[in-house]
């Protein structure tokens, strides 16, 4: 690869950061595809002179290799992003990865988990600390339908507790508002007391013995570890309790436009147009139909 390519890839993965503030998961599948697609590119071509039927002809190599419909389209977004980039860059005039099409792939429904399982689930018992830190974790996943890096991305003050309610900065740093269910909100209060007693690095909701912000991975496998301990017949995940949540929510008030809201979707396959609802009007629909968010009427 020449300098002047590596120069580019470099102000590229800069401009996918900074001005398109994909994350950086995004990125780094991004710039692994690119480089994927490079290394089967003939001899004497290279990612600034490529044309439309060098591409072409990756593509057919990669679908030969069995990559998955998904994978493929991965793959063209990359270099998509890529022929975009080098068009306002003003290296290119046309962008010859436009047009091109990997094959359609299936779209199974998600598996959710079932309500008497997710109670189960959340039923462990135990004051320890970290017992105490993954109980509200899971709550809170299943309460409001949080994806896993706005979970782990949450502060001491994203929480509203007389508001029963969580600020969360979701994909593209949208800013949204979703409610928090009873159950979760006594869960974090009583994580709350144990967090006190740790040194902490900063202002992070969920931290680890040591202090730290608890991070993706370490989420991730304790929730595992949870659904291992409650003998759920399925792995357990972030993803797993927001899909059960999605579900559960449509199951019992049939809104599709204010669950899509909650779970801060642009767009959803199955919603017709997009439709703004105010948050008064969510919090109205996930009060009387989430399972584990109805409040304690006064006595």
């Amino acid at each position: 690869m020449t300098p002047q390519c590596q120069s580019y890839l470099q102000q590229f993965e800069t401009y996918m950061q900074s001005e398109r503030q994909l994350s950086a998961h995004t990125v780094r599948n991004y710039m692994y595809e690119l480089q994927r697609g490079s290394e089967l590119l003939p001899e004497g071509v290279d990612l600034l002179n490529v044309g439309r039927e060098h591409w072409q002809q990756v593509l057919a190599k990669l679908h030969r290799k069995g990559l998955s419909p998904r994978s493929l389209s991965l793959w063209l977004s990359a270099i998509k992003q890529w022929g975009e980039f080098l068009l306002r860059s003003g290296v290119i005039e046309l962008n010859p990865a436009k047009g091109l099409s990997a094959p359609k792939q299936a779209k199974p429904l998600p598996k959710n988990i079932d309500v008497d399982s997710i109670s189960h689930l959340l039923a462990i018992e135990g004051n320890d600390p970290l017992t105490l830190r993954d109980k509200a974790i899971m709550e809170l996943f299943y309460s409001s339908g949080l994806r896993l890096a706005e979970l782990a991305a949450l502060d001491l003050s994203s929480v509203q507790y007389d508001q029963h309610e969580v600020r969360v900065l979701g994909k593209g740093n949208k800013e949204r508002i979703v409610p928090v269910g009873r159950y979760a909100i006594e869960a974090i209060s009583a994580w709350l007391k144990c967090r006190k007693q740790i040194s902490c690095e900063d202002n992070a909701l969920f931290v680890t013995e040591k202090g730290k912000r608890l991070s993706h991975r370490s989420i991730q496998a304790r929730m595992s570890k949870w659904g291992q301990e409650q003998a759920l017949s399925m792995r357990v995940h972030p993803h797993k309790l927001r899909h059960s949540f999605a579900t559960h929510m449509l199951e019992s008030s049939a809104d599709l436009r204010a669950v899509q809201e909650l779970l801060g979707h642009e767009n959803l396959s199955t919603t017709q147009i997009y439709t703004s609802l105010d948050f008064q009007h969510l919090a109205k629909v996930y009060d009387n139909a989430h399972p584990r968010a109805k409040k304690q009427q006064d006595k």
